[in-house]
């Protein structure tokens, strides 16, 4: 339980995060937040602030939580969530990121009818609206309140309400920005409270010897936690099956998450312009590098301390709970952080989406005295209360939520993939073939699910997602294969990147290569 100290650390992290956000959302007398302001921050974000602000939206409970429990579970090998999107962002950033920017693109859905046509903007942004209230939210709302329950005693369904509450509250009024410029304290409150838990958690192990004490008797007692690279014997090959991780379908997953997800690249899309984007993105990426010794590392020497939880989830709770006094609320500040961070993230893309891409494609009215943007934060309210009611009867089942949210993704990410990236890179892509291959995503995910369960799902992921290209290449071909009115032209688009960004992309690239060789 939280002492009276511990509460008025995690109250004053609550009123101050609150009175930034409506610092930084302040407007000047007479002027009126539009679209611009409220949904993409009216193209003035920072590179700290993208890089901050891109973590931060990732960072969450169903990170924290769900990944230290599959730490607890499985072992380092989890880490690959976190180690392959390192390297997914460069290259996001240095291929992906200068196309949407040239064409000033606010939505994931709008480049896709700029690119195809109306039909696919729709199927498009119904789905992704389905997924993010469905899936995303819900997934955090309930996993944060099985934290405030473990640690606080709090009943899960007021935590659910609480955080809600709160997330929706600092951010509904200054939109992006407001989240953006938050994220600055949410990270910095992650990192640090995150790394005094794992390195309380090492010290324990050790019973006070020291970190490196700590850290080596992981690897004596459990050293088949340290496995990065599975082999076929191990009980948690399906959840990671091998050189999967490497070469197959966490390069689809990962391309998905940071490339073409609304909630996490809107931040760059607000940049000032390209290099600023590539620069937050660069940021966002070695901040990645270092994600496993926070979200991972805690739940393997949990596992060490008390090997016989009944729910792997359970492992962060279970650390917090060892904290002293004081300790224990800047951690519980920190995890707070995180889960409000990605609620407000969600909700802001959440009502994008619905607002830009749906309502105002119906709505006949202009938008006169902010009406979008009022629009806006309706939606943002709704989709939080529908994430509060359908939390618990969709996860409350389930013992490792990551694992959940990775295989229900998966059904849909490798058609989503094949989308965006034949768009962006062959000009004779269709509309039918890219419906096609959406289409064909869901149902080759579920019937390779049904017939032949034994495939791990990332496995499925890189199968699923060459079958749709030959779906969406075929339907094309079929058409007439000439290049389409809404093709992208890539001699107009320089993927020239400075000598820093490429400077941290090898930087990236070795750091992963040794750890790698050091723990495969």
């Amino acid at each position: 339980m939280l002492s009276n100290l511990d509460i008025s650390i995690v109250a004053l992290y609550a009123i101050g995060l609150f009175a930034l956000a409506q610092w930084v959302s302040r407007e000047e007398t007479g002027h009126h937040k539009d679209t611009r302001d409220y949904f993409l921050a009216g193209k003035s974000l920072p590179w700290w602030a993208i890089g901050a602000s891109l973590i931060a939206a990732n960072i969450s409970a169903e990170q924290i939580i769900g990944m230290s429990g599959s730490g607890y579970a499985i072992g380092l090998a989890i880490a690959s969530y976190e180690w392959m999107a390192a390297i997914t962002l460069i290259l996001v950033g240095k291929y992906l990121l200068p196309i949407f920017l040239e064409r000033g693109i606010y939505t994931m859905p709008q480049f896709l009818e700029q690119r195809y046509d109306h039909r696919v903007r729709m199927v498009m942004a119904f789905f992704w609206l389905g997924v993010y209230i469905f899936v995303n939210l819900t997934s955090v709302l309930w996993l944060g309140a099985l934290a405030l329950n473990t640690v606080a005693g709090l009943d899960i369904v007021q935590g659910m309400v609480l955080l809600g509450l709160f997330a929706v509250g600092y951010s509904l009024y200054g939109g992006l920005k407001a989240v953006a410029f938050t994220d600055i304290i949410q990270v910095i409150l992650l990192v640090l409270g995150g790394l005094m838990i794992a390195l309380i958690m090492l010290d324990k192990v050790s019973e006070g010897s020291g970190v490196i004490a700590g850290f080596q008797i992981l690897t004596e007692r459990a050293p088949e936690k340290f496995d990065m690279i599975l082999s076929r014997d191990n009980p948690h090959y399906a959840s990671l099956p091998g050189l999967s991780v490497l070469v197959g379908g966490m390069w689809i997953m990962n391309i998905s998450y940071w490339g073409f997800n609304q909630y996490i690249i809107q931040r760059a899309l607000a940049a000032k312009n390209i290099q600023e984007a590539q620069k937050g993105i660069a940021f966002a990426a070695f901040l990645k590098l270092l994600m496993p010794v926070i979200v991972v590392l805690p739940g393997i020497a949990i596992f060490v301390l008390n090997p016989t939880l009944t729910t792997p989830d359970h492992a962060y709770p279970e650390a917090m709970t060892m904290l002293p006094s004081g300790l224990k609320g800047l951690v519980f500040a920190a995890l707070l952080a995180a889960i409000v961070s990605s609620l407000a993230s969600m909700t802001n893309s959440i009502s994008t989406i619905f607002t830009m891409d749906i309502y105002a494609s119906f709505s006949k009215k202009k938008d006169e005295h902010g009406n979008l943007v009022i629009v806006g934060r309706v939606v943002a309210v709704v989709a939080m209360l529908l994430a509060m009611i359908c939390a618990k009867p969709l996860l409350g089942n389930f013992d490792q939520a990551f694992q959940y949210i990775q295989e229900f993704t998966g059904f849909f990410t490798p058609g989503i993939v094949v989308i965006f990236l034949l768009g962006m890179f062959w000009s004779k892509t269709t509309s039918s073939g890219a419906l096609a291959a959406a289409i064909g995503s869901a149902i080759l995910s579920f019937t390779f699910k049904m017939l032949w369960p034994e495939l791990p799902f990332i496995d499925r992921v890189g199968l699923v997602f060459l079958l749709c290209v030959a779906i969406a290449v075929s339907f094309s071909v079929i058409a007439g294969s000439r290049e389409q009115d809404g093709a992208v032209s890539l001699h107009d688009i320089s993927f020239a990147t400075t000598r820093g960004f490429n400077l941290s992309a090898a930087l990236v690239a070795l750091i992963l290569a040794a750890l790698y060789a050091t723990w495969w």
